[in-house]
């Protein structure tokens, strides 16, 4: 088995599912249909389904993903992360500690943080986290209680942690580009791609727009827009 590299991990597009905002699609097609619109990451978060039920949906998602070369993380669940094998969990600040997590799926694995706060960031990363997702950065529907995140604060960490920045909460189109500091890594998008009648073409738009802003950012070096 090949060895993920976390190192080179693309963050630019970070979909993370949610079923109840869907309308007509099946969740295998959404994410299919967004994979072919170029998103690089793919968080599967399940809050309503059983341990059964979100096991079976995992292992459809991660072979899935697995055929096109997407990482897959699972959303709080580190027992359904190991039995489906997927490439990493993402943790919030009341789920299992990171180092007990750590310690379940190995150093190899990939773990995701949610951070709302300086302390929080500069903890994450003294534990071993992978990567930060900062938000919720705009009041958002898919999480009504979520923290909202103001840019003094982001800027804090985005100058005092070295780890890969995921921006989330209210990311749209017009959000996007008012994120410009170059310490950011990357965009995740729930409603936005879930709500879609054409999932692959809204997919391709935010595509479009991150690699144009990373590359107005970092120049023609920037990692990744050669791909």
């Amino acid at each position: 088995m090949v060895k993920l590299n976390k190192q080179c991990l693309d963050y630019r597009l970070y979909l993370v599912t949610d079923r109840t905002l869907m309308s007509q699609s099946s969740l295998i097609d959404t994410i299919s249909q967004a994979i072919d619109g170029g998103i690089t990451m793919l968080q599967l978060r399940e809050k309503k389904l059983s341990s059964q039920a979100f096991l079976e949906e995992a292992l459809a998602v991660k072979t899935l993903a697995k055929d096109r070369h997407i990482p897959l993380i699972i959303n709080d669940r580190v027992d359904i992360a190991l039995a489906c094998q997927a490439d990493g969990v993402h943790i919030g600040q009341n789920d299992l500690p990171l180092p007990v997590v750590r310690s379940l799926i190995g150093a190899d694995k990939i773990i995701g943080v949610s951070v709302q706060t300086l302390d929080q960031a500069i903890i994450a990363e003294k534990q071993g986290a992978d990567y930060l997702g900062v938000g919720a950065m705009f009041p958002t529907k898919t999480k009504e209680e979520a923290i909202i995140v103001d840019h003094e604060t982001l800027a804090k960490i985005c100058q005092n942690v070295s780890l890969p920045i995921i921006l989330i909460g209210g990311m749209t189109q017009q959000t996007i580009p008012l994120f410009q500091h170059e310490r950011i890594n990357g965009f995740a998008i729930v409603s936005e791609i879930m709500t879609a009648t054409e999932t692959c073409h809204v997919t391709q738009k935010y595509r479009q727009l991150i690699d144009q802003q990373l590359l107005n950012k970092r120049g023609a070096t920037c990692p990744f827009l050669d791909h």
